[in-house]
């Protein structure tokens, strides 16, 4: 006789255990749940970052070969939390031909040898990241209207030699005012000079100086900052401003950060066109690191104590001493002046 007994099912002492009437609860998001895992993109393309606009990245492709070319990138879901910046070398899949209507995709950051970074101002700790890979940034400043600022060009000095950068000066409106006294002020430095007026403008020098390097610019609203990037990079077209009469203050024109590449007979470098700011906040970096800026003083550090802050109350500071004894004349006394203000806002 079958098994299969005829008629009606016989009870099962197993029936009470069967769930085939119960429904399972669909997952929430709709779509199974994601690996981990992450693909290599072995295959992806290594590109230049020149521009950052809501969310869009503009990159540069085979850079320097005869298929060169731009394109417009997103980034991968797993980079959401990872800034991407001018500057940056990304690597890059999907659509990689840079046709109209294309959209590629980001999906992994290569190492960075330097990160210019800048925090909202000094009691914040939080870095803002302005650049990466620049090994040179061109302060921007004006001999008058707006008044150079000793102060400002001292920080943007800690930020580069905190991130490895190698700086220089470019001062503007010459023909308004005579820059020697704010000079003086960083004679001690090593710090290449470039000086401009509104009727002469040394495109020469300064593409000689920025030619195979990758220059950030940075600079206060209001200095001539676009006007100078204009010069040397014929076609920027960066937005240009005027400073207002009763404040001094200039106008925020440029409200981007852009790679441009600058040009002359003997090769091609990138200028980096950053907005103006008012303020650099450096609530990121770390006290001991500010001397570094103070290349002229830093030497006279290492005769200072172990732990010594460099302040006015230091007991035995070197620093001190050689300028109370006028070993570095009056701009010794300036310079000191700056890294005590500095130290002493970082006082913790």
């Amino acid at each position: 006789m079958s098994w299969w007994a005829d008629g009606e099912d016989e009870p099962d002492e197993y029936d009470a255990y069967d769930e085939a009437d119960i429904r399972s609860r669909p997952n929430p998001k709709g779509n199974r749940p994601r690996s981990k895992m992450r693909p290599e993109h072995a295959d992806a393309r290594i590109a230049r970052v020149l521009g950052v606009d809501r969310g869009r990245y503009t990159v540069l492709l085979d850079e320097d070969t005869s298929d060169e070319r731009q394109m417009t990138a997103t980034r991968a879901s797993e980079l959401r939390k990872h800034a991407i910046v001018t500057g940056d070398r990304v690597a890059v899949v999907g659509d990689t031909t840079g046709e109209d209507g294309t959209l590629g995709r980001i999906v992994r950051i290569e190492p960075r040898a330097t990160l210019l970074r800048r925090s909202a101002d000094d009691t914040d700790e939080v870095e803002r990241v302005i650049v990466a890979n620049a090994d040179q940034m061109l302060i921007v400043v004006s001999a008058a209207n707006p008044e150079p600022r000793t102060r400002l060009v001292d920080r943007y000095l800690v930020a580069a030699y905190d991130a490895g950068i190698r700086p220089m000066l470019c001062v503007t409106k010459i023909d308004l005012a005579d820059p020697g006294p704010f000079l003086e002020n960083f004679r001690g430095l090593d710090l290449p000079v470039f000086t401009s007026r509104e009727d002469h403008i040394p495109v020469d020098a300064i593409k000689a100086a920025l030619v195979g390097h990758d220059t950030v610019v940075v600079g206060h609203s209001g200095v001539g900052k676009s006007t100078l990037v204009n010069e040397i990079v014929p076609g920027a077209k960066r937005a240009t401003g005027h400073v207002n009469v009763v404040t001094g203050r200039g106008r925020h024109t440029s409200s981007s950060t852009v790679s441009l590449r600058v040009e002359n007979g003997e090769g091609h470098g990138w200028v980096i066109d950053t907005p103006g700011v008012r303020s650099f906040g450096l609530g990121h970096i770390k006290t001991e690191n500010i001397l570094k800026s103070f290349t002229d003083l830093a030497e006279l550090a290492e005769d200072c104590p172990r732990g010594c802050t460099h302040l006015p109350d230091a007991p035995d500071c070197a620093i001190v001493e050689a300028v109370e004894a006028g070993r570095l004349g009056d701009i010794g006394r300036a310079r000191l002046d700056s890294l005590q203000r500095l130290l002493t806002t970082f006082a913790r």
